[in-house]
């Protein structure tokens, strides 16, 4: 049986309060909303924190509403309240289904949208118990000094395998984090990072507060579509997240595609306006994505999925994706 490590566990009701705790307790805390990440993790021996502060009770943390030229998600609101959401489902049905894909419905319940925001990187390597990476050696990211994925020690390729931002990335969403040094407002494209070990831009002391999506980007056409092994709760082997702006004449105006599970980080795929601006997306245009989107992946072994079928899938995915686009 695996066992939590002692901690002392912590019920800040506000905001300041939480943040205050995290200053005082001097780097031997984490932060817990949902942990349905993190709790694993540490029973793992992942991480071992002295303190954990949670965040259910932060009332400043709760909500979804619109406001302003934003709808606004609370960040401990729970991937089922954002999938079940009348508002996320009428705007931004993709984002919704993104949310009511991950996992299984008991861990959507606990799970919240910060935390899978700010989900930690996963690998075949590093996602075992104590013992088991203990007889291999450890890694690169935890405890070792070599990736057994690349065979070298210089980068961390843990997986990011979040479901929710490919889709905020299509959206143009903003985060917003919170901590001793004040609040800061984050664009998603710009807060993953191509690092394995820590992928985000979040200091650990920092609490995401809340997602703000931009109501103008509702106009747009969404998709969302993942791949995994079992259909009901595993993380994902590749996630396919577009938005496109559609002219009057059926014609596209801007497209965004967005895939995870590949790399670090979501991979932006490049160059799709060129291909696809002005332009109907038929058939042929389809084809030229897909191409354009399988050239672009190159998945690694991080994953106990051969990476090469996993590459063969994009362009897969990717067409399933873009068809979702063109129903009207």
């Amino acid at each position: 049986m695996l066992r939590l490590p002692e901690f002392e566990y912590h019920r800040p009701t506000s905001l300041s309060d939480a943040v205050g705790l995290m200053g005082e307790l001097s780097g031997n805390a984490m932060y817990i909303a949902g942990g349905t990440d993190l709790v694993p993790n540490m029973k793992h021996g992942l991480f071992e924190p002295r303190h954990l502060i949670a965040l259910k009770g932060v009332s400043e943390l709760k909500g979804i509403r619109e406001d302003g030229a934003f709808l606004r998600i609370g960040g401990a609101e729970t991937l089922t309240a954002v999938s079940q959401d009348l508002g996320v489902r009428t705007r931004f049905p993709a984002l919704a289904e993104a949310a009511a894909h991950v996992a299984g419905p008991q861990l959507r319940n606990a799970g919240t949208i910060g935390g899978n925001v700010c989900l930690e990187t996963r690998c075949t390597y590093y996602n075992q118990t104590a013992f088991w990476r203990e007889a291999l050696g450890y890694c690169l990211k935890k405890d070792g000094d070599v990736c057994h994925v690349t065979k070298v020690g210089k980068k961390c390729v843990a997986a990011h395998s979040a479901d929710t931002p490919p889709v905020l990335m299509t959206l143009d969403a903003v985060v917003v984090l919170v901590g001793p040094r004040g609040e800061r407002e984050v664009p998603i494209r710009d807060f993953f990072l191509a690092d394995g070990i820590s992928n985000t831009k979040r200091e650990t002391t920092e609490i995401l507060t809340e997602v703000r999506v931009p109501l103008a980007a509702a106009g747009r056409r969404q998709a969302y579509v993942k791949l995994r092994q079992r259909k009901s709760i595993d993380f994902p082997l590749l996630t396919v997240a577009i938005a496109a702006e559609m002219e009057a004449d059926g014609t596209v105006g801007s497209i965004d595609g967005v895939v995870t599970a590949l790399g670090s980080r979501p991979r932006v795929l490049t160059g799709w306006g060129e291909v696809a601006e002005g332009r109907k997306l038929d058939a042929d245009v389809i084809e030229e994505l897909a191409i354009r989107a399988h050239k672009q992946c190159h998945p690694l072994e991080n994953i106990t999925v051969d990476p090469e079928w996993r590459r063969a899938m994009v362009p897969v995915y990717v067409r399933r994706a873009l068809a979702r686009v063109t129903v009207d």
